[in-house]
């Protein structure tokens, strides 16, 4: 049951943070804000390491660079999804991730249950459906929908690798991911330059947000010490309800009928998947 708690208190912390990270960046930027949340990470999860006083268990945790490319392209077209559409679309959407870990399951020898092939259906249609908005009498895509794809596919890829780095050691996996996320992060803004006086309490906001960000992903690295990647990874990709439901009750998003069926039944592939 530990596995399985740790995955869900993963998907609680990202929920809060990829509410509040992409809210915050329509206002002080995107790549602003990852940046201080790589800071504010890294920061969080050196001072942890180094209480520990331990090296890593082995080499095994360098499995986390590979996760951190995929975790950011996702993060990075995540953001950038949010900026261009509704977070109410775009999260579930994104959440769709689920099937990857899945899939690698069945190739290292799980065995789908029928609802989790029943949850990969439904999330397939889910997102045919939130993925179209009506606009002006026509039919067309919803904006962030090729983002939010693409967030799913960098997600995807991240669950197998973190879990694999996660069982060798959880709190280097952690440190090694957030380290070479920043890393990424920095050289994007160096190539880019863009604005970083975005005041003092954005600069909070984001390191607090990647502070969440880093609990997630220790919580999911613990939990892989013991669980399947198959299971522990959908059940960290339930995220979007949390993110859902502060866009709703706080943002309050309008959503037309057809795309929140499309919502909800992916939300529900997702929990089938977990099944």
């Amino acid at each position: 049951m530990t596995p399985l708690l740790l995955a869900l208190g993963a998907s609680l912390a990202w929920g809060v943070g990829d509410f509040v990270g992409p809210l915050v960046a329509r206002t002080a930027g995107s790549l602003p804000i990852l940046l201080w949340a790589q800071v504010g990470g890294l920061v969080a999860m050196g001072v942890a390491v180094a209480v520990r006083a331990g090296g890593p268990a082995g080499w095994g945790v360098l499995y986390a660079v590979a996760a951190a490319l995929g975790g950011m392209l996702g993060l990075f077209a995540y953001y950038r999804g949010m900026l261009a559409g509704a977070m109410s679309v775009v999260a579930p959407i994104a959440g769709i991730s689920a099937v990857i870990p899945v899939i690698f399951g069945i190739a290292t020898g799980d065995n789908p249950s029928a609802p989790q092939i029943g949850g990969i259906a439904c999330a397939l249609v889910g997102v045919a459906l939130a993925s179209v908005e009506h606009h002006e009498g026509r039919r067309r895509i919803a904006a962030g929908v090729g983002l939010a794809l693409l967030a799913a596919a960098g997600f995807g890829f991240y669950f197998p690798w973190m879990h694999e780095a996660g069982k060798v050691d959880f709190w280097w996996a952690s440190l090694v991911f957030r380290t070479t996320a920043l890393v990424l992060v920095a050289s994007i803004v160096a190539v880019r330059r863009p604005p970083l006086a975005i005041g003092a309490r954005y600069v909070a906001i984001g390191c607090a947000v990647g502070v969440v960000d880093t609990f997630g992903n220790l919580f999911f690295a613990a939990s892989s010490a013991h669980g399947l990647v198959s299971l522990t990874a959908v059940l960290a990709s339930l995220y979007p309800v949390m993110t859902v439901v502060l866009a709703a009750s706080l943002l309050r998003e309008r959503i037309a009928p057809l795309q929140r069926a499309g919502i909800v039944l992916t939300l529900a592939g997702v929990v089938l998947i977990s099944v």
